[in-house]
């Protein structure tokens, strides 16, 4: 009997087969046979230094995703809000508030007097852009593609690191970076405000080689770029917290008191303010000023994208370029794998998640201890510099938020939707040539008995139990697979002939079904 390859091995083979490195082992038992049997599941990751196959998976969903929704000619349909969930058009005023799981608070309506007005219409509920007519009759609906940065934290070499870290704002950056998705949402409630009709975006917060956060996004419509660079220059957020600038303890740190069920002073036994209590004390103080105020940085740039153009192939490429890495990762457009990290990338890198480390992240995070509040909903156990928020992490360097942001009527469906759609073109194509499904539907969680109950009963197998496969067998069997649903695929397409290639452009697939 032949040896598998050892587990490092067997992972690099599945990585170049596009296959899960890190499957999930499930036990199924059919209820109306009696059969148990273990099946495969991707991880479902979607950075590649996780998995590189479910990663790649998850990036071209994304890419059928904004090519799907950018170009539309007609409204797609109203999804139904989640619960709790409020209307798409119900945004606030761009007020100094502080938002959190209980309500708003809001300070004032007045915009801040260094920030330009902007016209203010009413937004009508049509989501695409105008029609224009050229001189030949010829019309046409363009889109956009818009990229927005944060303001400069002091000079950086073309690596993107400091020229002088002594001199650079390491601390603005950190609040800039965590405070980024706010300072996204009130673009675009801006936006739509002043053009008057529900703007939808696909877009994507991707770093810059500073470790900047930034954003590219696909507009669908055409916005004159004088009143885009308008919104952009009128657009902030204030973060109306407890002050930032020293904080209270550092080596000796606030206790718990069980009786008081609250934290204290370790010297004067004190009980620290609660969260409410320190938010009251802002509204009550006149001379009250944000803990910290974002603006968007100059530089914007704009780009009017026609539909079925290559341009637009070339932007939504680049739109979802970096997805599959994460912010502290290298950037690079080498063919040839990771370009090294020089020292002084790495010292930035750890100088900025040092920063990131201590700032609070939310209202909920320990580091407000160091600060002399307590945090909202506060327990026993809590320590600054241990808050298990994403935020925090050396891979997002401040930024908590997700990295793809898609308006609710950019295409009316969601994610699961469109990965059900390019599963419905694998299965068109196969039934157009006459092939039957495999094993793609198998032990379908949907799956019912005669009287009604399911059929097939899903619990979890772990990596100790006897009867659970070795690593190795189970990327072979799953590579196994995955060269046998290709290889059905491509004889599909081949006998079905003109059929299949107008079903496989309708959704355009980018692969052979994901094992």
């Amino acid at each position: 009997m032949t040896a598998l390859p050892d587990d490092a091995t067997m992972r690099e083979l599945a990585a170049s087969e596009r296959v899960c490195v890190r499957p999930i082992l499930q036990r199924v038992t059919d209820t109306l046979t009696g059969t148990v049997r273990t099946v495969v599941l991707p991880c479902g990751a979607t950075r590649a230094k996780v998995c590189p196959s479910c990663a790649d998976a998850a990036r071209r969903l994304r890419i059928q995703q904004c090519r799907e929704g950018w170009h539309l000619a007609d409204d797609p349909p109203k999804p139904v809000p989640e619960p709790g969930e409020g209307a798409e058009n119900d945004a606030v005023d761009q007020a100094d508030e502080d938002d959190d799981e209980t309500g708003r608070r809001v300070r004032s309506t007045r915009r801040r007097q260094d920030a330009p007005d902007l016209p203010r219409l009413a937004v009508s509920d049509t989501t695409v852009g105008r029609v224009f007519e050229a001189p030949d009759g010829k019309t046409y609906r363009p889109s956009m593609f818009v990229t927005l940065t944060l303001p400069s934290y002091g000079r950086v070499t073309s690596e993107g690191v400091p020229v002088d870290p002594a001199r650079y704002d390491y601390r603005r950056a950190a609040l800039d970076a965590m405070h980024f998705p706010k300072l996204v949402d009130r673009f675009w409630q801006n936006l739509r405000r002043a053009t008057g009709y529900s703007v939808q975006y696909f877009a994507t917060v991707e770093p810059q080689r500073r470790l900047a956060p930034h954003l590219h996004a696909a507009i669908r419509g055409a916005i004159p770029r004088k009143l885009l660079r308008q919104v952009v220059a009128a657009t902030y957020h204030q973060v109306w917290w407890p002050q930032l600038d020293e904080p209270v303890y550092t080596d000796v740190l606030p206790v718990w008191d069980e009786l008081a069920q609250a934290y204290a002073d370790p010297t004067t036994g004190a009980v620290l303010p609660t969260w409410d209590e320190a938010l009251d004390a802002i509204d009550d103080d006149p001379s009250a000023v944000p803990a910290h105020v974002i603006r968007a940085g100059s530089q914007v740039d704009i780009q009017g994208v026609i539909a079925g153009t290559p341009l637009a192939d070339r932007v939504i490429g680049y739109l979802t370029k970096y997805l599959t890495k994460s912010i502290s990762d290298p950037l690079h457009d080498d063919a040839d794998g990771e370009a090294p990290v020089s020292m002084a990338r790495r010292a930035h890198i750890d100088r900025l998640a040092e920063e990131v480390r201590w700032l609070p992240c939310s209202p909920t995070c320990a580091n407000w201890l160091r600060y002399g509040v307590q945090p909202k909903d506060a327990r026993g156990g809590m320590e600054p510099g241990r808050c298990g928020s994403k935020a925090h992490d050396r891979d997002h360097l401040g930024l908590g938020g997700r990295r793809v942001l898609v308006s609710r009527r950019w295409t009316g469906k969601t994610l699961d939707e469109h990965r059900a759609d390019r599963a419905a073109v694998v299965k068109a194509v196969l039934a157009e040539a006459g092939v039957e499904m495999d094993d793609h539907d198998e032990l379908s969680a949907t799956a019912t008995r005669p009287d009604g109950l399911p059929r097939f009963v899903w619990t979890t197998t772990k990596p100790g139990d006897l009867d659970a496969p070795t690593y190795a067998r189970l990327i072979a069997h799953a590579i196994a697979q995955k060269h046998r649903w290709r290889t059905q695929y491509e004889d599909a397409k081949t006998r079905a002939g003109p059929a299949a290639l107008g079903l496989s452009a309708t959704a355009r697939p980018a692969a052979a079904p994901a094992a």
